[in-house]
């Protein structure tokens, strides 16, 4: 149980709450309820083998930067709890197993899950380049709810693209909140954000934009999918989630920054599903 423990801290297992509410929300919505239960099942695993893929995938290529951070020098791959050998196996492991599910799911997701997965394990070295790394972190979540449609039916449409340019903006704004923990490291090492880009408060302003731009697109996508007053009224208590987020977090105080990042996300994230759910199950 202790290594098995070792293997979710590892890849942050919780933390799949933050995408796994908007792919149900996309599926529900284009399904006009629950889909079959064969592709809300393979839909499920695909989002979370693709996410602890490029989780561990991420650990393995930070894991010099992690042992040098005061912050995550405890990790696992630091201080050898879990091996860097079955690290890469956990990520070939899971890598298969979302081409899989997305093969099991239809011909269309099968073709696009190799360019998914590239997306996903790909944002690992965009904090080398560029301080908007937050945005290839927020594509990689992003898809997911555009995958979820095309679960359901193979078939584009605007409104998961709204829903996925939602998801984006909300990651990028969150992520740029946890950088304010690694400014000082980040800035003696070279590591790219847009804290030490913009600093602190700059980087708080584009934090606050962009979840200001995520409330704007989650409404439009309720317009978009005809969703009604229930929805609307989850999507104004995740209006007000947000504004608490920005506000328990400023330049000069960072004590609770992962209230922010954690519970503030996760709790906005259900809402949406929360709001979608009221609407399609009525």
């Amino acid at each position: 149980m202790s290594k098995l423990a070792d293997y979710l801290s590892l890849v942050k297992f919780e933390h799949s709450i933050f995408a796994l509410p908007f792919v149900l929300s996309a599926a529900f919505i284009h399904a006009g309820g629950l889909p079959t239960a064969w592709q809300l099942g393979w839909m499920v695993v695909a989002a979370v083998s693709v996410r602890t893929a490029a989780m561990a995938f991420n650990r393995i290529i930070d894991r010099r930067l992690d042992a040098l951070n005061p912050r995550t020098s405890e990790r696992e791959l630091p201080t050898g709890r879990v091996r860097v050998s079955k690290a890469w196996v956990l990520t070939v492991a899971c890598s298969a197993l979302f081409v899989a599910s997305a093969g099991m799911l239809n011909r269309l997701c099968f073709a696009l899950s190799l360019p998914a997965l590239i997306v996903l394990l790909g944002y690992s070295y965009t904090k080398r380049f560029t301080a908007w790394c937050h945005a290839a972190l927020g594509l990689s979540l992003g898809i997911a709810p555009m995958g979820a449609w095309l679960a359901v039916h193979p078939t584009f449409d605007y409104a998961p693209m709204v829903l996925s340019l939602a998801v984006i903006c909300w990651v990028a704004g969150f992520d740029i909140i946890y950088a304010l923990l690694d400014e000082a490291f980040d800035r003696a090492h070279g590591v790219h954000s847009a804290v030490v880009a913009l600093g602190r408060r700059g980087a708080l302003q584009v934090s606050s934009a962009l979840h200001g731009a995520f409330l704007v697109l989650v409404a439009l996508f309720g317009w978009l999918t005809g969703m009604g007053p229930a929805y609307y009224a989850a999507i104004g208590i995740v209006g007000v989630v947000v504004v608490v987020e920005h506000l328990i977090v400023s330049p000069d105080d960072l004590s609770r920054v992962n209230a922010a990042f954690f519970t503030a996300n996760g709790v906005a994230s259900l809402l949406v599903l929360v709001g979608v759910c009221l609407e399609v199950f009525r």
